[in-house]
C-alpha cells in the first residue's frame, strides 16, 4: 500500500499570518477528511534573525530537522522546499515571491497578491516560463461555505444574479490603534490603507459570485466606478474605498449585473462583532443568499427564496477536537480549543496541484487574480491613491 505524499513547506515571514497559517498547516489533514496528501515544514526564514526563525519553528511545533534562516535569499535556495508561503506585507510581495520563483521554488503568496497588476503579470510570466505553481492565497476561496455558495448560483437556485453587495470592514479607530502612521494598515511604505487589506475581501465575494461563476471563455472584466477617502494620518493610504462594478453579460445570461464592494478603516460591517448583519447579499429573482460576517472567514450562510423557503447553514471549521490543548486563532482573537483556521484548505488545493502537475489553482487562477489587481489599480488611479515608487516598481531585486 503507497504512503500518502508529503510536500514540503517553506515559510518565509515569521509574523502573525505565518504563524496561523503554519499551525493550521501542520494539523493532521485526516481531521478535515483530507487523505489524498500531507504536509510537512522543512525551513523557515525571519528577516530580522535566524533567532527569529528558530523561535517560530519552536513555537508552530515544527519537526525539529527544520532549517532556520536569517536570511530570504539563503532560505530560498535550500534544495529541500518545494513550495513557499510568503507571508509578508503585500508591499515585499513582489520581491520576495519573484525571489522564491527565481529560485525554482513553487509560491503560495498572502493576498494582496502584489501592489499592482504589472507586478502580478510579471510573476505570472516567470511562473510560466519556469512551469511553477503559483497561487495567490485567497483563503476564503476554498472554504466548504464558499464551495456551496458557489454551486447555488451555478444550480440556478436564486437565478441569473442580478447583484451583489459586498463590504468588509473594521472599526479600527486608527489614530489610536496605529498612533506612530507605520503599522501596515496604514503606513503607505507597506502598501497600507483600507483596499488591498480588507477591500480585497470585498471584492473576492463579488468576483467568486458574480464573475467566476460565468464560463470561463464567454465572461467579461466589469467597468468600475471608484471613489476613495485617503487617511489623514499617512496621506497615501485609503481609509475607506467604494466601488461600483457593472459585470458585462448576454441577454441569456440575465444581462448586466451590478455589484457594490465597500471596505473601511472607520467603520464595522457588524457594529459590535455582533456579527447578525449579512457582509455579502447575491441577490437574483428567485431569491438571494447572505453570508454573513467576517467575510474573509464566515461561519453562516442563509438562503432565502421567493417561495418562501428558507435554509440556514453554519459552518464548522475543523481541526483536533475539545481535549487537544490546541489553539488556533489571529491577533488577539483565539478560537475554541480544537478549532482551526481554516487555513489548511487552501494549502490542501496547492499542494494537491503540485502533485499533479497543475500549475495553477483551482479557484482563482492567475487571470483572475490579475484582473482583481488590475481593478484596485483602477479604483487608486479614480481615487488618487499613489504608493512609494519603490513598491510600485518592476525593478528587481529592490531592497525594501
Amino acid at each position: 500500500m503507497s504512503s500518502t505524499p508529503t510536500v514540503r513547506w517553506g515559510i518565509l515571514a515569521t509574523g502573525g499570518i505565518a504563524l496561523t497559517f503554519t499551525k493550521d498547516l501542520l494539523l493532521d489533514p485526516a481531521t478535515r477528511g483530507v487523505s489524498s496528501v500531507k504536509h510537512t515544514v522543512v525551513a523557515a526564514a525571519s528577516s530580522s534573525s535566524k533567532s527569529r526563525a528558530e523561535a517560530f519553528l519552536k513555537e508552530v511545533a515544527a519537526p525539529s530537522d527544520a532549517k532556520a534562516y536569517g536570511s530570504y535569499e539563503e532560505f530560498a535556495e535550500d534544495p529541500n522546499v518545494d513550495i513557499v508561503y510568503i507571508a509578508t506585507p503585500h508591499s515585499h510581495h513582489y520581491q520576495n515571491a519573484r525571489l522564491c520563483l527565481e529560485a525554482g521554488k513553487h509560491v503560495l503568496c498572502e493576498k494582496a497578491f502584489t501592489v499592482n497588476a504589472a507586478q502580478a503579470r510579471k510573476l505570472a510570466e516567470i511562473a510560466k516560463e519556469k512551469n511553477l505553481f503559483l497561487m495567490e492565497a485567497v483563503w476564503t476561496r476554498y472554504f466548504p461555505l464558499s464551495i456551496y455558495v458557489r454551486e447555488q448560483i451555478t444550480s440556478g437556485r436564486i437565478g441569473h444574479i442580478a447583484r451583489v453587495i459586498s463590504d468588509n470592514s473594521m472599526a479600527l479607530d486608527p489614530e489610536k490603534s496605529f498612533t506612530d502612521g507605520k503599522h501596515r494598515m496604514v503606513n503607505p511604505d507597506l502598501a497600507g490603507g483600507a483596499l488591498l487589506d480588507l477591500g480585497i475581501y470585498a471584492l473576492t465575494w463579488v468576483f467568486q459570485t458574480l464573475y467566476h461563476t460565468q464560463p470561463e471563455k464567454t465572461r467579461q472584466p466589469p467597468k468600475l466606478l471608484a471613489f476613495v477617502k485617503p487617511y489623514r494620518g499617512t496621506g497615501n493610504a485609503d481609509e475607506h474605498s467604494t466601488m461600483i462594478l457593472n459585470f458585462p453579460r448576454s441577454e441569456e445570461e440575465g444581462g448586466d449585473a451590478h455589484a457594490v464592494a465597500t471596505t473601511s478603516l472607520r467603520v464595522a460591517t457588524s457594529p459590535g462583532a455582533s456579527q447578525d448583519t449579512p457582509c455579502v447579499r447575491i441577490q437574483g429573482p428567485k431569491g438571494e443568499i447572505q453570508v454573513f460576517p467576517p467575510s474573509f472567514r464566515p461561519t453562516k450562510t442563509k438562503l432565502i427564496l421567493s417561495d418562501g423557503t428558507i435554509e440556514e447553514k453554519d459552518w464548522v471549521y475543523p481541526g483536533p477536537g475539545k481535549g487537544s490543548n490546541w489553539y488556533s486563532g489571529f491577533g488577539d482573537s483565539q478560537h475554541s480549543e480544537g478549532e482551526g483556521r481554516g487555513m489548511f484548505w487552501e494549502a490542501d488545493e496547492a499542494a494537491e496541484a503540485i502533485l499533479t502537475g497543475r500549475k495553477e489553482a483551482k479557484f482563482e487562477n492567475l487571470d483572475e487574480s490579475i484582473l482583481i489587481m488590475e481593478i484596485m489599480d483602477e479604483v487608486r488611479r479614480q481615487g488618487g491613491l499613489e504608493y512609494p515608487s519603490k513598491i510600485e516598481t518592476l525593478d528587481y531585486p529592490v531592497q525594501l
